[in-house]
């Protein structure tokens, strides 16, 4: 008979040090369970799967893999026709993607672009900046990447570093974060009225979720090289950027450019729910509006509506 999953099946005292946490895992005999193509699982020594993704979710049970698998697939040829139509009708797109870290952006920008055409469609992912851009106006080195006609460039992570690690760590200074918040809203309405679509997504996961997914990436050998020892000294701040996302949510959520919080404790939901949001913007060609619908409520919302982590 199957061990019974648990809650709280980890001693997840958010106080500890994540390094000590970890280690302590590891010597009570915590394993990961889960090969390609599969959801890693943290188990604890008695092999029950750690449930820390049900903490303050809509459902209890995880979407299931055939069910995420078949959705997945006919969203994904929703977004090649938005694709092919948008480079027929000169349509530019960008596609911000932010949220704490291990709340699944990378692993969303994934399925976004799996099946996409790469010629008309770009992931940018910046570096910090090097001494030329630090002399720049701040916006600068996001703008050299904006879309052309008929492209969709995805962000992962955008301009809103400064509203959210720069401002908790301390990179840059209270003048230039004000001046940011200032000018973000404006930047963005200028994006809008140039005729580029902007889309904002905000993926959230909760505090336990959080750090059972950094624990996954330490004790699993094949993920351990996404943690950096920035999510090491970051994870520790927790209220710090709670704070820093109130206040950009509060500053930065327009109804020219809004952000949409997307629940991702469940990845797959979470992914699904994004794709459908982004197509339910358009009426493009050969749409197909049963496979699209309408994006669950429970998991994607206007961020300034409602709290999220």
């Amino acid at each position: 008979m199957a061990k019974k999953p648990q809650l709280d099946a980890t001693p997840l005292d958010l106080e500890v040090n994540l390094r000590e946490f970890i280690d302590e895992l590891v010597a009570k005999g915590y394993s990961v369970t889960g090969g390609e193509g599969a959801d890693p699982q943290l188990i604890d020594p008695g092999g029950r799967a750690v449930l820390t993704w049900q903490e303050d979710y809509p459902y209890e049970e995880l979407m299931d893999r055939e069910t995420y698998e078949q959705e997945k697939y006919l969203l994904q040829i929703e977004l090649l026709k938005l694709q092919y139509w948008g480079q027929d009708t000169g349509l530019r797109n960008i596609i911000i993607f932010e949220g704490r870290d291990a709340a699944g952006k990378g692993g969303t920008i994934k399925r976004f672009t799996e099946h996409l055409n790469p010629r008309a469609a770009r992931v940018v992912a910046l570096a910090a900046p090097n001494d030329r851009e630090r002399g720049q106006w701040y916006f600068q080195r996001y703008v050299q990447h904006f879309p052309t006609e008929g492209e969709i460039v995805l962000f992962d992570r955008s301009w809103y570093n400064r509203a959210g690690v720069e401002r908790v760590m301390g990179f840059c200074s209270d003048a230039e974060y004000d001046v940011f918040m200032r000018q973000a809203p404006e930047f963005e309405r200028m994006i809008v009225d140039a005729g580029i679509h902007l889309t904002k997504f905000w993926f959230s996961v909760t505090q336990r979720e959080q750090r059972t997914r950094f624990a996954i990436r330490q004790i699993d050998p094949v993920r351990r090289w996404k943690l950096s020892p920035m999510d090491l000294e970051s994870l520790g701040r927790w209220d710090a950027y709670t704070a820093a996302k109130d206040a950009m949510i509060a500053a930065t959520d327009t109804d020219h450019a809004p952000w949409m919080s997307v629940r991702s404790n469940d990845k797959k939901r979470a992914r699904l729910n994004a794709m459908k949001f982004f197509l339910s913007q358009f009426e493009y060609e050969d749409k197909n509006h049963e496979v699209v619908g309408t994006p669950d409520p429970r998991i994607v919302h206007r961020a300034r509506d409602i709290k999220a982590d």
